[in-house]
């Protein structure tokens, strides 16, 4: 199963973005999306910005994540 997800954008050089995709940091191609800024919220998939949306939405999106795909423990490092 594929999923689009959420991820904050936090840096941006050319048509790259560095975004936090819930904690981790990934890289997004921004070709697909126009004014895309720093702190936008992007749906993302398959390694290419496909959307951008605002903060509370991006926000919303995460927690329906979370809720629907419980992670029993935290895997991420510290």
């Amino acid at each position: 199963m594929c999923l689009a997800i959420p991820a904050k954008i936090m840096a941006i050089e050319n048509d790259t973005a560095t975004v936090d995709v819930d904690g981790m940091v990934r890289r997004a191609d921004l070709t697909l999306v126009e004014n895309a800024r720093i702190g936008d919220y992007v749906i993302m998939h398959a390694g290419f910005a496909i959307d951008v949306m605002d903060e509370r939405a991006g926000l919303e999106s995460l927690a329906l994540l979370r809720e629907a795909f419980p992670v029993e423990h935290d895997d991420r490092p510290a």
